[in-house]
């Protein structure tokens, strides 16, 4: 797959939002997949842990299908942070009255007049000067209005690409049904592509897998693994060389066995260490970046520990400092760590899982974020 030429930008590990292929690791195989999968009828259902690079997968594919279909209308949505039926109605119509205003500024009165309910808010970001539009739905509206939403989709000449990304979020709703309805309404909806995007493994596999479910089997599933140790270190050199210096395989080799290949992880230590140096031969350098990097970040960690209750950072401060537990339950570890009842974990554990403040797989449980598990270490 051909890259365009994009923008060029002083510092090329992007670990926060996407900028162009220029500066996006591989997933070539990913990228044609999800592409294919959409462009052929097949709504796709993407798993895999945050900071992995979902976001930026699903924004490459929406970059090669916009340079391959000019009219096409793309669209991410992140409802991570919705608590209901109404805030997911409210952010998806927010997202395509933007699309409109800006891609398709002719449509974009009928768009208000279709959507006669609507309440728009217009202001300017605070940052770029550039307009921006939030709409305002009325709770009571808001099954009428997400059903107007796909009426008004279906009624473009275009093909629509949707991405909602923790889609698992819409199983903590109150209300009951929200799956059923969007299932109807996506079944009839052939120039509308969706990708259901989401980190709880186990959340997603029941609202895609499980037959009592409206989504069973009505996607292709793709996961995503982290990026390949050489194909990486060979994007990360290549940068480096660029400013006339380097980064030895052998310390890339230590940065992404520490880190577990996670992308975020390591593009942080990669932006920060081809911010101060110029030849990378040695882990004191590396070193030298975490640290900074944990610094700058330690307020935003007291914040977020001082949402927790005794019990829940007890357990987490236990789980940094042992690195990788397979029981946090087991009689050993609470009486090592000075816990409470394993009952009292249980309950504490299922809280950090719930947060992602810790991570599950076949290996243990273990603090994700490993900024943050120094952190804690340093706490302990």
């Amino acid at each position: 797959m051909a890259k365009k030429k994009g923008l060029e930008i002083k510092n090329p590990f992007i670990y926060q939002g996407y900028v162009s292929p220029d500066y996006f690791c591989d997933r070539t195989e990913e990228t044609e997949e999800l592409i294919a999968n959409l462009q052929n009828g097949r709504n796709t259902t993407l798993i895999s842990p945050r900071r992995i690079g979902k976001t930026g997968l699903i924004k490459n594919a929406f970059y090669y299908i916009k340079e391959a279909e000019k009219d096409a209308i793309c669209i991410y949505i992140d409802i991570f942070a919705t608590k209901n039926q109404h805030d997911f109605v409210q952010v998806l119509g927010t997202a395509i009255a933007q699309h409109v205003m800006t891609y398709q500024q002719k449509a974009f009165k009928r768009l208000l007049e279709f959507f006669g309910s609507w309440r728009p808010v217009f202001s300017a970001d605070p940052l770029t000067g550039v307009p921006t539009i939030s709409v305002s739905i009325e709770p009571s509206q808001s099954t009428v209005s997400l059903k107007s939403i796909f009426d008004f989709l279906n009624q473009s000449r275009s093909n629509v690409y949707i991405a909602i990304d923790e889609f698992q979020q819409i199983t903590y709703y109150p209300e009951q049904g929200l799956e059923a309805l969007l299932r109807s309404y996506i079944q009839f909806a052939p120039n509308v592509h969706f990708i259901f995007s989401g980190s709880k493994q186990h959340l997603m596999a029941q609202m895609f897998q499980s037959p009592d479910r409206p989504f069973y089997q009505s996607t292709a599933s793709m996961g995503l693994l982290p990026l390949h140790e050489e194909i990486y270190y060979d994007f990360a050199s290549r940068f480096f060389e660029s400013k006339r210096g380097s980064i030895s395989r052998e310390v890339f080799a230590a940065i992404y066995q520490r880190f577990s290949g996670i992308t975020q992880n390591i593009q942080q230590i990669l932006n920060r260490l081809y911010e101060v140096e110029r030849q990378v031969e040695n882990e004191r350098q590396v070193n030298e970046a975490i640290l900074h990097i944990v610094n700058r970040n330690s307020m935003q960690y007291e914040t977020l520990v001082g949402f927790l209750t005794d019990n829940q950072l007890s357990l987490l401060k236990a789980i940094a400092k042992r690195g990788r537990i397979e029981s946090p339950q087991s009689n050993d570890f609470i009486k090592q760590y000075d816990l409470p009842s394993a009952s009292s974990v249980k309950a504490a554990l299922t809280v950090l899982l719930d947060k992602d403040l810790v991570y599950h797989d076949n290996m243990g449980y273990w603090v994700y974020d490993r900024f943050f598990d120094l952190w804690l270490k340093q706490q302990v």
